[in-house]
């Protein structure tokens, strides 16, 4: 009905379908329904109708419930479809919403999930074959539960063409602004950008919020090596190093390490200077290069290139976005 377009609605206007089912994460609901409604040209008409639909009048979205105005039938109409997140990643998601998702995808319709959202799509085999992130927390579950799924828990969001996916939470702003940008270009979507009290593209990605931690002390044979290697990150540690400490070969401690971290000693100890790293750059003033030092690294040029392969973003950038407001400390 009228009343419930948009300001200055004109017919063949980009139409964004944003689905609500059972379960969903209301913030990720949100989140398309403001960024593109926000977006205005040049001229100040609004550039994207959003319709919230799902296959049902009343979803369930916990703490309260929401009223949809249109089915799924939307969907068949939209030239954009937002998947938002599950509480639950691993809920049967329902036949007729993939039924529609599938439908759209036949058509050519540019179809894009916010956070755990992604395990939708892979439920309705739009994942197949490509690669896709979801939020760090899920990842795992997503790669194993869908393995012909390239899984990428490093990154804010992964443009496939017609198939996006975006990690957790705030990560859904970025996917919308891409799209904004990609719809009407950097102009239209740095406006709706400003709007959002967002920066258009955030240096880095989701791995510089992701808590690396030992796995879970259960007695198994290295526990006592990896607390030794955290304790002793700054100094040397060769491969040999490590396996005697471990009273093991180089080529046995290889495997276990491998078959219990998911990484190699090398790569541990770097994420290890890495994590010390950023504890340093949000609680002190100290210098980069003096941080460098601090942690072990040869060089602060390598110190550099491994905490940006590492977390996705340079140190200075790290200390400005993260560093805390309270008083320093000394080291």
């Amino acid at each position: 009905m009228a009343r419930n377009r948009p300001a200055h609605y004109t017919e063949g206007m980009h139409l964004v379908a944003v689905l609500a089912f059972d379960g969903v994460v209301s913030f990720d609901l949100s989140t398309p329904c403001e960024v593109f409604g926000w977006a205005r040209l040049a001229d100040g008409r609004v550039a994207y109708k959003v319709i919230v639909c799902g296959a049902k009048k009343i979803v369930d979205a916990g703490s309260f419930d929401i009223r949809t105005r249109a089915g799924l039938r939307s969907v068949s109409r939209a030239q954009t479809v937002i998947v938002p997140g599950l509480t639950d990643p691993t809920r049967r998601i329902s036949a007729h919403v993939v039924k529609a998702l599938r439908s759209a995808a036949r058509r050519g319709a540019r179809i894009a999930s916010i956070c755990s959202g992604a395990f939708v799509l892979a439920a309705a085999g739009l994942l197949d074959g490509l690669r896709a992130t979801t939020h760090w927390r899920a990842a795992g579950d997503l790669a194993r539960m869908y393995p012909t799924v390239t899984v990428d828990p490093n990154v804010l969001y992964v443009d496939n063409g017609q198939i996006l996916t975006s990690a957790g939470a705030a990560a859904g702003l970025d996917l919308c602004l891409h799209l904004i940008r990609r719809d009407y270009g950097a102009s239209v979507a740095a406006d709706a950008a400003r709007t959002s009290v967002m920066p258009l593209e955030r240096d880095g990605g989701q791995s510089q919020f992701i808590v690396h931690a030992p796995p879970d002390g259960d007695g198994g044979s290295l526990d006592q090596v990896l607390r030794w290697m955290e304790e002793n990150h700054r100094k040397v540690l060769s491969l040999r190093a490590i396996a005697r400490r471990a009273a093991m070969s180089t080529r046995t401690l290889s495997r276990r390490f491998r078959e219990q971290t998911g990484t190699t000693p090398a790569q541990w100890v770097v994420r290890l200077r890495v994590h010390r790293a950023q504890q340093l750059l949000e609680t002190t003033s100290l210098a980069i290069e003096r941080i460098s030092t601090e942690v072990g690294f040869g060089s602060t040029a390598t110190f550099r290139e491994r905490f940006q392969r590492q977390v996705g973003t340079s140190p200075q950038t790290y200390r400005r976005v993260f560093r805390s407001s309270a008083p320093t400390m000394r080291v």
